[in-house]
Order: structure tokens, then sequence, then C-alpha cells
């Protein structure tokens, strides 16, 4: 669905998405994005609930793979080398040269390939312009940037409407 801001779903957290149920689904990737997504914006560890969730998709066969829009030098690398992960930080979302890029130095296809994002105008929009499946999940938390919230009001349809499109 080129073009669209709609998500295939809405998900609590990363670790709501099932990796048994990504594997029958045919996901062989799953792009994540960091800030917000994995972890609240400045953390800089990896917690053990991600820790365990990389584990569980390594198991089904799934890699993990960080693809993250952060500008702040270093926070993508030396999150994802933490986690023991491939990233891809400056990726330009929602541009599609990112996700490709990304796909391409993995050897999956957008078929094979799910993005788990909190935004919509980025992570969604960016997945569906690359062929990827969009799979929304909340944002960690919203506190201390009142653009945010902003941001987060507008997307408020698009949710809604991707809450009623289950991709799990």
């Amino acid at each position: 669905m080129p073009f669209s801001p709609i998500p295939r779903g809405v998900y609590p957290s990363v670790t709501s998405l099932r990796a048994k149920d990504l594997a029958d689904r045919g996901i062989r990737l799953v792009l994540a994005d960091l800030d917000n997504t994995l972890v609240p914006y400045k953390v800089t560890q990896p917690p053990q609930a991600i820790v365990d969730w990389k584990e569980e998709l390594e198991a089904a066969g799934i890699q993990l793979f960080l693809l993250s829009n952060s500008r702040k030098p270093g926070r993508a690398k030396n999150f994802a080398e933490k986690l023991g992960i491939p990233y891809q930080g400056h990726s330009g979302k929602p541009k599609k040269a990112g996700y490709l890029r990304a796909m391409e130095r993995m050897g999956c296809t957008p078929k094979e390939t799910v993005m788990v994002g909190d935004q919509i105008f980025t992570d969604t929009l960016g997945a569906n312009n690359a062929g990827v499946t969009p799979l929304l999940v909340e944002p960690i938390r919203l506190a201390g940037n009142p653009a945010r919230y902003v941001r987060y009001a507008i997307e408020t349809p698009f949710r809604l409407l991707g809450k009623g499109r289950p991709f799990l």
C-alpha cells in the first residue's frame, strides 16, 4: 500500500509481537525503530525484555535489525552493538531507500519483512512506501517534548484505522 499512513495493526509494545506468529506469516526480518519503540529516548542499554525478545526472534529464524533516524552520533551504533544486531543510522525514513538498503544487506524481500515503529509519518509511511508490512506500537513515553503530543494527536485517526487491520 504505497504512500499510505495506515499500519497493519497497533500493538502495545514490540515484545507483544510473538516470534512464532511472525514466523508463521513468513517473516524473516524485523526492522525496528529505536527511540520510543525499543526503548525510551536517551536510554542506552537494552533492557532484559528486549534482549529476550531478540533471542525469541532468533530462535524462530528471524533477524532483528535496527533502522533508526537518530542523528545523535553513535546512538544507533552503540545500542545495536550492545544488543548484538545489525543497524543503520540516519536511515532517512520515510524515504524507501533506507528500507531497501537494510533488506538488501540482510538478503530479505519486502514480503519477508516487517517494520516495527511508533510513528505514523516515518515508520509506517516509509514501510508502506517500500512494500514492507508496517506494525505500529504504542510509544513508550510521550513526556519530555510537547511536539510529540501534537504529532501523536495528528496520527490518531491513522492509529485507529490501523487497529482494524491487524497483521497478527
